[in-house]
């Protein structure tokens, strides 16, 4: 069976629009009593070649330019002298057209091509004037729709996203191993230390609070991040006491700067769960926050090593990666690497605007 070709659907626009056009102009011809079968089908073809030529090299050329990436303030100067430039074109090309189609089958012409010319010049210049404005508003108009339909997807989908990471966190956080221990220390400071139990149940509950807290913002100031980072970072160190060590430094003012929610935080979690939970004698964390060359940068470093597996499918790292991708277009960049001192350091670098 043979597999049928479909016709792009710009191609058909095209030719359905080029040819009712030209059509309206012979029926108008047709009924005035002044219409030529001949001139009327060399009217139709050379009027839709002329129609779909000069706005298919004008597609051509927007596309290269990338005009319909351009903001509307940019965009409207452009329209407005392309469409003076076809206008120009296409009423030398179809006042040539009348003119040689007449002369070929009428084979007879009074009057010379510049007389033809200055006689019909404003009445087809003006028409052009009309159809590339129409065409070109109607195409531009196309591509911004079209690329306001694919800016509401991605911001489904970076939704989506920041839901799934949301989910992420509260599943890392809500494991049993996890609050095993941390009830268990918990229980244990009930008797020994009162202050530090109540402190440790204060920072469960919070962190549980921003876990469950359905109003992720597709961005949160850096303080809150940091915030965050500190109250699981105390209650780590209940859990393992003398073998984490905990060092957050920061030499910028916290609250200019906007972050992924639960980004750092997750960086910090992985950190535990695959650096120093894996190490008899613990280990360290460093959190460094600075700006760097107009950028963003955030070093999480921390005892241990890079397991196999770990720098690709680590808890919440594949999808971090792709909500930075999302939210800053490949402007931000994210990276996991072992060191030779038996430290894992994991760098983010973010936009600053």
């Amino acid at each position: 069976m043979k597999r049928i070709t479909r016709i792009p659907t710009y191609w058909t626009i095209q030719l359905i629009g080029w040819i009712t056009t030209s059509l309206y102009w012979g029926f108008s011809a047709f009924f005035s009593g002044t219409f030529i079968w001949k001139i009327g089908i060399a009217d139709l073809i050379l009027d839709v070649t002329i129609g779909i030529t000069l706005t298919h090299i004008y597609r051509n050329f927007s596309l290269k330019n990338r005009w319909n990436k351009l903001s509307l303030k940019m965009l409207v100067p452009r329209i407005a002298i392309s469409v003076l430039v076809l206008s120009v074109l296409y009423m030398f090309l179809i006042v040539g057209k009348l003119y040689l189609v007449r002369l070929l089958i009428l084979e007879s012409n009074p009057v010379s091509f510049i007389s033809f010319l200055k006689s019909t010049q404003l009445q087809i210049f003006i028409t052009g004037m009309r159809l590339m404005s129409i065409w070109l508003l109607a195409y531009h108009l196309y591509h911004y729709s079209r690329l306001e339909i694919e800016t509401v997807k991605e911001n489904a989908r970076l939704s989506l996203i920041v839901k799934e990471a949301q989910l992420n966190n509260l599943s890392a956080q809500l494991n049993p191993h996890f609050f095993f221990n941390s009830l268990n220390n918990i229980k244990f400071l009930i008797l020994e230390n009162p202050d530090s139990a109540r402190r440790a149940i204060d920072l469960l509950s919070e962190l549980l609070r921003n876990s469950l807290n359905n109003n992720v913002a597709r961005l949160i100031p850096l303080e809150d991040e940091i915030n965050l980072v500190k109250d699981y970072l105390e209650l780590e160190k209940i859990r393992f006491e003398e073998r984490l060590q905990i060092k957050i430094e920061t030499n910028l003012d916290l609250t200019e700067h906007f972050v992924l929610p639960l980004s750092i935080q997750s960086l910090v979690e992985n950190a535990i769960k695959h650096g120093i939970e894996k190490r008899k004698n613990g280990g360290f964390i460093n959190v460094i926050v600075e700006k760097e060359n107009g950028f963003l940068k955030i070093i999480v470093q921390n005892s241990g090593k890079l397991s196999i597996g770990i720098k690709d499918s680590g808890i919440g790292l594949n999808n971090l990666k792709e909500r930075l991708l999302l939210q800053y277009n490949g402007n931000a960049s994210f990276e996991i690497k072992e060191m030779n001192d038996e430290t894992v350091l994991t760098t983010m670098i973010l936009p600053t605007k």
